[in-house]
């Protein structure tokens, strides 16, 4: 097969072990930057064109689409699609993830379980929107932050409803969630792949920081997942129409919580802590999936 890896950046880990993974099992990959490609649209057919010549005789793409190019790296994405080449990653599965609270509500309507969420049109009535998230502490977050920027815990109704004042003064978008405490600022990824969940780590954030990011020098720990766990994270994938994803849970006390599904997650962490080739089940995920 020959295979498209959009990425910005050949040399990050995520897309060297995409590459490795699939020439080692025989295919041609290359590298594509997806900022760099002219979508044309014309009647007689879509095409792309990159560099200096078009785009033509792939059969699979991988999107690695930063969340800062949603709109572009998903119309690259579309094009692919429209050229009849099978998307590891779907540009509707993208969307939905990125847009956060759309994403809530669809996790909200399969029944799955979630940190309760409020989100207003800059309500000015901020002490009801934290009660209504059940109370201080709660969490804030911008939608459009990512790897743990623009994420707060307010642990006092004062301080939530001064955090939220600011954030509506600036017309920052952000949703107010109930905050975990059993959770003891240590989250679950689980890294899904064609409706099976190939690796799972439980990360902890360093002493003091409630985010349990790798990025922001969180820890992580292989788990075993159990069923119930295993179920919410292959539904939610599922939901959000991603056949690679990774779903963050929160293990409460009423069960797992989802609080994030992520279309382009990060290979590194999920594979240096569990010992597992992901890289590699992604390219049979693709396999399986294209028709030679």
């Amino acid at each position: 097969m020959k295979i498209a890896i959009l990425s910005r950046n050949q040399n990050l880990y995520s897309t060297q072990r995409l590459v490795e993974a699939a020439r080692s099992r025989g295919h041609e990959a290359n590298v594509i930057d997806h900022l760099k490609c002219n979508i044309e649209i014309e009647q007689t057919g879509p095409s792309l064109y990159y560099g200096d010549h078009y785009l033509e005789g792939y059969d699979a793409v991988i999107p690695r689409i930063g969340a800062s190019v949603t709109f572009y790296g998903t119309a690259v994405v579309r094009q692919f699609e429209m050229m009849e080449v099978f998307s590891a990653v779907g540009s509707r599965g993208i969307i939905h993830s990125r847009d956060k609270l759309r994403c809530l509500q669809v996790l909200s309507r399969e029944g799955l379980g979630l940190p309760k969420t409020v989100f207003t049109n800059y309500s000015r009535n901020v002490e009801h929107v934290v009660e209504s998230a059940g109370g201080a502490p709660v969490v804030l977050k911008l939608l459009e932050g990512t790897q743990g920027l623009g994420v707060v815990l307010a642990e006092n109704q004062n301080a939530a409803q001064s955090v939220l004042e600011a954030f509506n003064g600036l017309k920052a978008r952000v949703i107010v969630q109930e905050f975990i405490k059993e959770a003891k600022g240590a989250d679950v990824r689980a890294f899904v792949v064609d409706g099976e969940v190939v690796g799972a780590m439980k990360r902890q954030g360093k002493p003091g920081e409630f985010r349990s990011n790798l990025h922001r020098g969180g820890s992580s720990r292989i788990i075993e997942l159990t069923d119930e766990e295993k179920e919410t994270a292959i539904r939610a994938a599922e939901a959000v129409g991603l056949g690679i994803a990774g779903v963050d849970l929160l293990q409460s006390e009423r069960g797992p919580l989802v609080l994030e599904v992520n279309s382009s997650p990060g290979l590194e962490g999920i594979e240096k802590t569990t010992g597992t080739d992901i890289a590699g089940k992604i390219i049979q995920y693709i396999e399986r999936n294209v028709k030679k």
